[in-house]
């Protein structure tokens, strides 16, 4: 069971999105970056908000080549470490995702699939729940995450992050199984 800290980053805000990250759940082998996608009606039509939350839904995007432009559509993730390592979420695609056989080269940023709620009233808001698993665990200096969403509304975005505090929280993550229960 991960370290928690909590994140309470906001990455970018507009009109009808708002993308957090509540929480980092930190074990020794890297973390688990929480991340809430807020959107709301407001003054959007109905098929323009329902555009909007399918938007946020990156594996249900097509036409993502490399060379090309991306889709304004695409929602996007990534890092950046100090020594300039990167990541991102472009060009994953989660319905064909399988596990590798050896670790990929590091860093890598997986996306996993999302929890949902919608809530009706006045302000129709959806909230979709992320999480970006960093492998390795990032390095123990600040690193910079983003966030970039053009049909939310959201250009590229910016937050620093510490690395020494996540690894600080992975010092407190639990084993489900204590060693004396491994082998049972």
């Amino acid at each position: 069971m991960g370290g928690v800290m909590a994140g309470g980053q906001v990455l970018a805000r507009t009109p009808n999105v708002a993308i957090m990250v509540p929480t980092i759940q930190a074990f020794s082998t890297g973390c688990l970056i929480n991340v809430d996608v807020v959107t709301r009606r407001r003054t959007l039509s109905p098929d323009d908000f329902r555009a909007l939350q399918l938007g946020a839904l990156p594996h249900m995007i097509t036409g993502v080549r490399a060379g090309q432009p991306l889709p304004d559509q695409l929602l996007r993730f990534g890092v950046r470490f100090a020594d300039g390592a990167k990541a991102t979420t472009v060009g994953q695609r989660l319905d064909r995702a399988r596990l590798p056989q050896d670790p990929p080269p590091g860093p890598h940023l997986s996306l996993l699939l999302p929890g949902m709620s919608i809530r009706s009233g006045d302000d129709d808001t959806g909230v979709m729940t992320w999480g970006l698993w960093l492998w390795p665990s990032p390095p123990r200096e600040r690193f910079e995450f983003a966030v970039e969403w053009p049909v939310g509304g959201i250009g590229l975005s910016i937050v620093e992050l510490d690395g020494g505090a996540i690894a600080a929280a992975a010092q407190q993550a639990v084993s489900y199984w204590p060693e004396s229960q491994q082998s049972r």
